[in-house]
């Protein structure tokens, strides 16, 4: 499992675009999380899937409550990470209204999540994402929350901004 203090795994992660930009066509668009992440603070927190009930009631919109809280404290972007497609991803980003807060991040084929060491295995859901918060500074780790199975108490938004504090 990757530690405090190191370098994120080089990895990709896609993303659904919902309008489309310069270098950003509508629809799914594959990122390198080194590029995403070289210079800025990035708050990722990992879980096991997009329409669960306590990703959907909880762990995302305590991240989107606590949004300009988070960005005051010099972080520039939010990510959500699932081993969810990014078609799914961007659904569930929708429903929840995160454009502009969080980015839905699909980890699919749990490329990102394997090379973290965050990987599970659920019965009747295949390989998933533990659940997780981590500060990346310069695609460096400087907090890892991970919680015990079954939980949800250290990789919510108010633990995240203790860290930040």
């Amino acid at each position: 499992m990757i530690q405090v203090g190191q370098k994120l795994p080089e990895a990709n992660v896609k993303e659904f675009i919902d309008t489309e930009t310069e270098g950003c066509k509508l629809g799914p668009n594959d990122f390198k999380v080194a590029d995403l992440t070289k210079g800025k603070k990035v708050v990722i927190f990992g879980l096991p899937g997009a329409f669960t009930p306590t990703c959907s009631a909880k762990h995302v919109p305590g991240y989107l409550e606590k949004f300009g809280e988070i960005r005051q404290k010099g972080v520039d972007e939010i990510w959500c990470v699932s081993v969810n497609d990014a078609f799914v991803m961007g659904a569930w980003g929708r429903e929840l209204k995160t454009h502009g807060k969080v980015r839905m991040m699909g980890d699919g084929g749990a490329q990102f999540t394997k090379a973290l060491g965050l990987d599970m295995e659920i019965p009747g859901m295949g390989i998933r994402s533990k659940r997780y918060s981590m500060l990346v500074e310069d695609g460096v780790v400087k907090s890892l929350d991970v919680e015990a199975p079954g939980k949800f108490e250290v990789s919510d938004a108010v633990t995240m901004l203790k860290h930040l504090a």
